[in-house]
């Protein structure tokens, strides 16, 4: 069962491999404390929806299965938004609609119909959790790097040395595509290269 939540780490990373949710990957990874952000509450969405359309996948008819999975995401974003909103505003105000929006984030959706209609609780939690570990980790690696290049700081602490030249680019959204595909590009030549090292040591 750990394979369930592990392949969403690396295997079948949601950003990286997937290439899912891109409207928030893009939009909202400036800091890396908006990435962390988005990326937990799309982590409490997918899990909370996840497990709920598991727990009741025997009675729902399969010709309105779409709609009611859209009903208990649509719940879960709700509370999700106005708990941002209630307590930490400014962080909520800076993600803007993207919050909301994750109603439409073909991550979610497509855990709930791929996986968790068709398994147990247990795994559909497991399978929620890692996918969500595996959006926020990428969310927050890609707005690390953009934060560190185009703001020169961390989290929102300095970093970078004094006289630093701010790369202004990275903070738009040009900055967003260009980091993101060479992240892509940094994964795929990793997974390659421990996937070729696995078929080596295999065939000894």
């Amino acid at each position: 069962m750990t394979k369930d939540f592990l392949k969403g780490l690396w295997k079948e990373n949601p950003v990286f491999v997937q290439v899912l949710g891109m409207c928030p990957t893009l939009a909202v990874t400036t800091k890396a404390i908006f990435g962390l952000s988005m990326g937990l509450a799309t982590t409490f969405v997918v899990v909370s929806s996840g497990v709920v359309v598991s727990a009741i996948r025997r009675f729902v008819p399969n010709q309105v299965r779409i709609p009611m999975f859209t009903v208990i995401i649509a719940t879960f974003v709700t509370a999700a938004d106005y708990f941002l909103k209630a307590n930490f505003f400014q962080i909520s105000k800076a993600l803007g609609p993207y919050v909301p929006l994750i109603v439409v984030n073909c991550l979610i959706l497509g855990r709930s119909e791929a996986f968790a209609s068709k398994h147990g609780v247990f795994r559909s939690f497991l399978d929620a959790a890692g996918m969500g570990a595996g959006f926020t980790c990428a969310l927050v690696i890609l707005g690390s790097v953009r934060e560190l290049l185009g703001s020169g700081t961390l989290f929102g602490l300095p970093v970078m040395w004094e006289g630093f030249t701010k790369w202004v680019v990275m903070v738009l959204p040009a900055g967003a595509f260009i980091t993101l595909g060479l992240l892509v590009g940094i994964f795929n030549i990793i997974d390659k290269a421990v996937k070729k090292k696995k078929a080596a040591s295999a065939g000894k």
